[in-house]
């Protein structure tokens, strides 16, 4: 885990636990083998101790020592372990093969005029994930032809009329381990803004981490390919069967217990063109409560569609967080010809200021606590034009047990360029007010709710053709209900909607619903069961939308026998159902060829099966 707010999570190794309920509670027994653990070898060794348990059904946090939230962290206030002697890591060395054998039907399309279905009765699959220990605290990691068969799905968002990229957090276990070597510890709070987002990375062969921690220095070298850039393209592409190389690279300088200096740099290679960049980047700490963090890159990038460029991105947050208070202050200045291929920067051109406050009030009766929280955000771009302001308040109050409560207002401004869509013949701005509440909390322990409602305005970007965007009218609405009817079951819903009205005429543009059921059974600490169903729903005015109406329904089943991190079965099934015409496309008269100048996919009334998957994997890891 990080000194900050934000741990690292993703360590996962083997270890040994049972538990017995009594009736003053319950107790549970751990133990961890020091070959699972990163220490150095000295004869007597203190180590430093947090012990943490959450409460669910109360929001509740409980530590020991004592964590007080008047001081920004949590290993900075560990207690400590002595009388360790004697002990050693030893040096750890594993290796984890897996075999795969999976039957597969999908929808090819590389080419979007020529779409077409192709089967696969068998295919099977081999690799090894491996893992080294040098000098008690360096890891190598690598990977050979890895498999992701059994990570979940996605958890869906709105992905309708956006003017960019939306964010899905990694799930993949060989990227997500030691992860946060890699970053410097400081993203975009509104964007999200990564240097290095793995997702980049969909399909590889290869690949090797080496992370860890050499007195004050930390270091984290990841080299890997990527097979997808070169399966995704047309067999007529000259970038058929080529595949992108990525190199990233980052060092850091501890200065006393919480600040540090460091380097970044990362590298995307791909059929003679190139993404590379490179900077610096500090966090210091300025106080108890409060932290600063910069960052300061330059890109350098050579593609095929734009040739050279040169860009840069500075990032600089102020982070303080109190018992009563918080406040996040961030400023980015990010030029036009950034870019980085193997990061996540969904905007670029733009000098952007973000303040978010809060301040609690904490009576600690049946209101626990109650503030109000602002949030402001102003973006323009290096010509001085502005493109964005949010202003938005709530006051948050949160009940007794663990109920929240908060209405929301406020304002912002969209600001379209001839730039930003085709078309336009000059700067179109959009006021939009909106409004709404979020209600959330454990409403007994068997039944969790969070309810986002907004309503407000938004510009229209995905118009019929030779159309300019228009006002709408937009309603949302984020629900997620997580119900536990008995210890063993845990069943996790999401429904959103999106629903924009074009403003003028009061007539609807679409209407998107997506519903996601997550179904977790646990029959043994080994075996589980998991299904997830997820519908998606997108009804199109053609009139006022160059959307086409669709329907989706993804079944997800999979169940797990884990022995222990490394060693286990999988047995899964997926199914995917769209409407989509059986012909798939319209077709040149009296053949089968389809027309080249059509419109691609066709859409139907019916669903019919375009993808569906069953697959069985074996890993077994062995330890010395």
């Amino acid at each position: 885990a990080g000194a900050g707010s934000n741990p690292d999570d993703t360590w996962d190794t083997v270890w040994d636990s049972k538990g017995k309920l009594t009736r003053q509670g319950y107790i549970v027994w751990e133990a961890i083998p020091f070959k699972s653990l990163r220490f150095h070898g000295s004869a007597e060794q203190t180590w430093g101790i947090v012990l943490f348990r959450y409460i669910a059904r109360n929001n509740e946090s409980d530590y020991w020592p004592r964590v007080s939230s008047r001081i920004n962290g949590t290993l900075n206030q560990e207690g400590t372990i002595s009388g360790v002697e004697g002990v050693s890591p030893s040096h750890n060395m594993q290796f984890n093969p897996y075999t795969t054998a999976r039957g597969f039907r999908a929808l090819d399309l590389r080419d979007p005029v020529q779409p077409r279905l192709f089967n696969k009765t068998f295919q099977g699959r081999v690799g090894l994930d491996s893992k080294f220990v040098f000098h008690d605290s360096l890891v190598l990691d690598t990977t050979i032809n890895p498999d992701f068969s059994q990570v979940e799905s996605d958890e869906p968002q709105n992905t309708v009329n956006q003017r960019f990229e939306k964010f899905f957090p990694e799930k993949r276990p060989f990227f997500l381990e030691n992860a946060n070597f890699f970053e410097p510890g400081l993203t975009s709070v509104a964007t999200n803004d990564l240097l290095l987002f793995t997702r980049r990375i969909a399909d590889p062969e290869f690949g090797a981490r080496l992370t860890g921690k050499q007195g004050p220095w930390n270091l984290g070298l990841l080299a890997t390919d990527d097979r997808s850039p070169g399966r995704l393209v047309p067999v007529t592409s000259l970038f058929m069967g080529k595949r992108a190389y990525f190199a990233i690279g980052r060092v850091t300088h501890d200065i006393g217990k919480q600040s540090s200096v460091g380097a970044v740099y990362t590298d995307r290679e791909f059929a003679g063109y190139y993404n590379r960049v490179g900077g610096l980047d500090t966090s210091l700490r300025l106080a108890k409560n409060w932290t600063a963090t910069a960052r300061s890159v330059v890109s350098s990038t050579l593609d095929q569609d734009r040739g050279y460029r040169f860009g840069a991105d500075t990032n600089f947050v102020v982070d303080g967080e109190g018992r009563r208070f918080s406040n996040i202050f961030q400023y980015q200045d990010i030029t036009a010809n950034f870019r980085t291929a193997t990061g996540f920067v969904p905007r670029t051109d733009v000098r952007h200021v973000f303040n978010y406050f809060h301040f609690y009030w904490r009576p600690e009766r049946k209101v626990v606590l109650w503030g109000p929280e602002l949030t402001s955000e102003r973006i323009w771009d290096h010509n001085g034009t502005g493109l964005l302001y949010v202003v938005n308040a709530d006051i948050a109050v949160m009940f007794r047990p663990n109920i929240v409560i908060a209405p929301i207002g406020g304002v912002q401004s969209d600001t379209l360029r001839p730039v930003d869509f085709p078309g336009l013949s000059f700067d179109r701005k959009f006021v939009e007010d909106f409004a709404g509440f979020v209600f959330k909390g454990n409403l007994s322990r068997q039944v969790t709710v969070n309810t986002t409602v907004i309503r407000g305005g938004t510009p229209v970007v995905v118009v019929p053709s030779g159309q300019l965007p228009v006002e709408g009218d937009e309603t949302t609405v984020n629900e997620t209900l997580t119900l536990r009817p008995f210890g063993a079951l845990q069943i996790d819903n999401t429904y959103i909607l999106d629903r924009v009205v074009h403003n003028p005429l009061h007539r609807s543009a679409f209407n998107n619903h997506i519903f996601r059921s997550k179904w977790n059974y646990q029959f043994t600490r080994a075996l589980s069961l998991r299904v997830i169903a997820q519908y998606n729903n997108l009804l199109v005015n053609p009139q006022f939308s160059s959307l086409q109406t669709t329907r989706n329904v993804n079944l997800d089943f999979l169940i797990t026998y884990l022995v222990h991190p490394g060693t286990a079965l999988y047995i899964g099934y997926n199914s995917n159902l769209q409407n989509v015409a059986p012909e798939l496309c319209a077709r040149l008269p009296g053949t089968e060829q389809c027309d080249p100048n059509g419109a691609g996919l066709l859409r139907g009334p019916a669903f019919i099966n375009d993808g569906r998957q069953f697959f069985v994997k074996v890993a077994y890891l062995f330890r010395r």
